[in-house]
């Protein structure tokens, strides 16, 4: 069986849960303690593929302001992203395009899965499926709701990512 390395990243603001979905993901587990991420913080997951065994080498990547030229660099070499917004926060959803046109940029044949985090906060909600949906439709991706805190459809958005890796690999 072969196997394939593969670099992806996660991209969205400040706060909107990228590092709790991979540390859900990685190792099945949630911390509300709230650790700010500093640049980037690598991590690698093996999946088990009918045709391949893949390793994902997963880049979560600091969000907002810090996200400058520097954080740029990171992208190179990324085949796909999880781009997270926050559905407790508008603004959350408005900079997903700056993060998605960014890796395109460097990365033109990138897959994207947007992804609306904290969907267990249903009374805070404030972004739509309406409006994910336009946003995907208007990237070529597609949209999950998650929660990294019940773990509703973590495994599921990364599988969507490597699913979406596996129809570009040569």
């Amino acid at each position: 069986m072969k196997v394939v390395q593969r670099k992806v990243c996660l991209l969205g603001d400040f706060a909107v849960g990228k590092t709790s979905l991979v540390r859900r993901f990685v190792e099945d587990r949630f911390d509300d303690k709230y650790l700010s991420t500093i640049g980037v913080k690598v991590s690698r997951k093996t999946l088990q593929r009918v045709d391949n065994t893949l390793n994902l080498m997963i880049w979560d990547l600091v969000g907002g302001n810090e996200f400058s030229r520097r954080e740029i660099g990171y992208l190179v070499g990324a085949t796909g992203a999880l781009v997270v917004c926050d559905l407790t926060r508008l603004d959350t959803l408005d900079a997903v395009s700056q993060y998605s046109h960014q890796l395109r940029t460097v990365n033109p044949q990138s897959v994207l899965v947007f992804v609306g985090n904290k969907v267990d906060l249903t009374e805070q909600r404030v972004i739509t499926d309406e409006q994910l949906q336009a946003l995907s439709d208007s990237w070529n991706g597609s949209y999950l709701l998650t929660s990294a805190k019940t773990g509703e459809q973590v495994e599921f958005a990364f599988s969507q990512l490597a699913q979406k890796i596996e129809e570009i690999l040569p």
